[in-house]
């Protein structure tokens, strides 16, 4: 082998994580690869757990020691060898988390290009860049200190007057009768302790609440100290308006969300910035108004200022702005929180910052960049990851989509089932050859999807008129019962809303139905671990509670987690198999105990097809077949939920419904997550739920399930301010026929 070849991949030889089979693989460097297969196949296990997770071990490696007793140790993935690894990028669909100073704006840069540009072109000239943040204190609001948003307290909430001070007057839960807080006013001396407040002189209240000249003794382990009397609600707005309600435990975040009141700062108008930096404007506009336009109005401003002293931050701006717009967001604007997008917009989001980056020959890896797309949108995302290659960057994209594998330079498919029916190559090589392997990929690659032209035919209407939430425009529209509807549309263009808002009494399924705990698996969410629990205690004469990892059964050493976290709060938290149990997160002397020949851990690690070979029960079967109906029966029962992906978490919240019942089903993009071969089996689970008399109504890009689907509801034709509007509605053909709609010609043309 030369050194040329050396330097030409990326080489992964003896990969066994998970379910993978000592499989070898060489990744081309400075290209796009793509790597599919079914759900459940290894693909996530050979990019993310064993090519990424090395990468950051290695990098890590690479700072002095002082440093590395200071960082995260990352175990090594099992496999024999990685060859000419850099340092890896990974873009996942985690939602991107962050208070209200954190919005789109700011995360992709666009924001600090804006201030760069008014601090060069604003009229009054005010100077530097910083005078035009909302998250520096010389440019802020004074008032709100750059939040658009003021708090206060209710004071009715916050004191029950019918109550004394002894009686818990004060009901904020740190103001407790008997705490530090509470003796402040109760050892003051000011107050009768034992009176009721409703009963006070108006002295007394205002001494109460407001506070008064006074110096009270407080209590201390050194003996009282004389401190300044501060009224209640001086010292509430002081100690707890500045407090992030995300970062509060369950009990306090409540009672604090009960008693702050949040509204919009009467000094700014919610503008977040100071006088002087709104009074200074570009091309007729201050910067707040800039940052409300919506992506695709704000590149067309930009566009249209001259301004020679700002023409290279404009060229920058424009591009970026641009590069959101190409992949589908140009109906965000800038001042979008980012806690409020989507898994699949904040993925989109981080693209286009990586994008923005001068960093090259990295390896940037991508966990399916086509949610959330309509397939007009699709073609683009697949050109701003060329882009990311043509930097110099190795691009590594986990997706299902054949529009992205088409646009691959090389395609890994790993399979060809999935759990241990996988971990397989099933095909390495260019795109051309794909077709002709023997994997399910090829296989429904070479299939157009089939449009229904037998649809069937509705038990009833619900008629909806003048919606107009948010972008729809006063529309009306007649969604059918006891069928399959698609709702249809670009990203944005007011699906979501339609059936949120004004489809009445209909069960929502989507990816966030799911609390992804580590301390929650699926057998525990089914309650088929209840049953499991129920058997193991009567067979052996314990308590349930034995064989619970959250109770008495738990491993001492983990506390039943089964690894062990280290969680750092500027770092992303490190797991580590738990020494004492091995990862089954149970004592030892649970494990003693057996029914049909498994230990309660061993069961963990049995996948839903296979306990209801090795555990025939009625009860727990039952709930397994539902777990293999939506196509989950290759995960552990004991796999804990915060590892699930959001269509798996969403597959999973489907399994729970699946009782019988007849119900209005509103399903968000339900194929979020699986390959082409796992849809058919879902189009199944939607014919169980129509036989049973139930409505199944989809929000979906999926050309394979709106081509199946009964009725047809496309919105659009763009999104945010240019959507909201009904393009066409009708049977899938009906669609296709239609010249105007989006939906209907990418029907058509497959």
């Amino acid at each position: 082998m030369t050194a040329v070849e050396t330097t030409e991949y990326l080489r992964v030889r003896g990969a066994r994580v998970h379910n993978l089979r000592d499989i070898s693989v060489d990744i081309p460097k400075r290209k796009l690869t793509v790597v599919t297969g079914v759900s459940g196949s290894g693909k996530s296990s050979l990019v993310f757990d064993t090519i990424a997770a090395e990468s950051q071990r290695q990098l890590g490696e690479t700072f002095s020691t002082f440093v590395r007793n200071r960082l995260p140790k990352y175990g090594r993935p099992d496999v024999d060898r990685l060859t000419n690894l850099s340092a890896a990028i990974v873009v996942d669909q985690k939602r991107i988390t962050g208070n209200s100073r954190s919005t789109v704006g700011t995360i992709t840069d666009i924001a600090a290009l804006l201030r760069l540009l008014w601090s060069r072109a604003g009229e009054p000239y005010l100077g530097a860049s910083n005078l035009f943040s909302f998250n520096d204190p010389e440019g802020m609001c004074p008032r709100c200190s750059g939040l658009g948003e003021v708090r206060t307290v209710d004071l009715d909430r916050l004191v029950d007057r019918t109550r004394s001070l002894n009686e818990g007057a004060i009901v904020f839960p740190t103001f407790g009768v008997g705490g530090w807080m509470w003796r402040t006013f109760a050892d003051s001396g000011l107050f009768d302790n034992d009176k009721l407040l409703e009963r006070y002189t108006e002295q007394e209240w205002q001494a109460f609440v407001y506070g008064a000249d006074a110096t009270v003794q407080l209590p201390s382990q050194g003996g009282p100290v004389p401190t300044k009397y501060e009224g209640l609600l001086q010292r509430f707005e002081r100690i707890w308006l500045p407090k992030d309600p995300e970062s509060l435990s369950g009990k306090t975040r409540a009672a604090f969300e009960s008693v702050v009141r949040l509204g919009v700062c009467e000094q700014c108008q919610g503008a977040r910035l100071s006088a002087a930096a709104l009074s200074s404007r570009v091309g007729g506009m201050n910067l707040a108004e800039c940052y409300r336009l919506e992506a695709v109005e704000l590149a067309r401003f930009l566009r249209a200022i001259e301004s020679p002293v700002a023409a290279p931050i404009l060229e920058v701006a424009i591009e970026q702005v641009d590069r959101l717009v190409a992949i589908g967001l140009g109906y965000l604007s800038m001042d979008r929180a980012t806690g409020t997008l989507s898994g699949g917009e904040s993925q989109r989001v981080k693209m286009v910052r990586h994008l923005g980056s001068s960093l090259t020959d990295m390896t940037c890896i991508f966990d399916e960049p086509s949610i959330g797309l309509h397939p007009h949108d699709i073609h683009a995302a697949g050109e701003l990851l060329c882009s990311l290659r043509d930097k110099g960057n190795t691009v590594i994209v986990v997706e299902h989509d054949p529009a992205i594998i088409a646009q691959a330079d090389h395609v890994v498919d790993i399979g060809p089932g999935h759990g241990s029916a996988g971990g397989q190559v099933v095909y390495q090589g260019p795109v051309s050859g794909l077709t002709d392997s023997t994997g399910p990929t090829g296989k429904h690659l070479q299939r157009a999807p089939e449009i229904n032209d037998s649809p069937r035919k509705p038990l009833d209407w619900v008629a909806i008129r003048g919606a107009a939430k948010h972008n729809l425009r006063a529309i009306d529209v007649d969604i059918p019962l006891g069928v399959l509807t698609a709702v249809t549309g670009v990203a944005g263009s007011g699906k979501s809303t339609l059936l949120r808002e004004y489809l009445p009494g209909a069960n929502f399924v989507d990816q966030l139905g799911v609390h992804r705990s580590r301390r929650s698996n699926m057998a525990s969410y089914t309650g088929m671990l209840d049953r499991i629990r129920t058997i193991f205690a009567a067979e052996h004469g314990v308590s349930a509670a034995l064989f619970s990892a959250n109770s008495k059964g738990a491993c001492a050493n983990c506390s039943g987690l089964g690894v062990v976290y280290t969680d750092l709060a500027f770092l992303d938290p490190v797991t580590n198999i738990c020494e004492q149990c091995g990862g089954r997160r149970f004592a030892a002397e649970v494990l003693r105990y057996r029914v049909h020949g498994k230990n309660i851990g061993e069961l963990h690690e049995l996948t839903a097809a296979e306990i209801t070979e090795q555990f025939p029960d009625p009860k727990v079967c039952a709930i397994a077949e539902r777990l293999t109906d939506v196509g989950l029966d290759y995960l552990p029962i004991g796999q804990p939920l915060n590892t699930f992906s959001g269509g798996e978490a969403q597959r999973l919240a489907i399994a729970d419904e699946l009782d019988g019942q007849p119900r209005r089903y509103v399903f968000d993009e339900p194929t979020t997550g699986l390959h082409r071969a796992d849809i058919a089996r879902l189009l199944a689970l939607f014919t169980l739920l129509l036989d049973a008399g139930s409505s199944v109504i989809v929000i979906e890009h999926n050309l394979d399930v709106i081509a199946r689907a009964d009725w047809i509801i496309d919105l659009g034709p763009g999104a945010g301010a240019q959507g909201g509007t009904v393009v066409a509605t009708g049977t899938p053909r009906a669609v296709a026929d239609c010249a105007n709609s989006l939906t209907g010609r990418y029907l058509l043309s497959r």
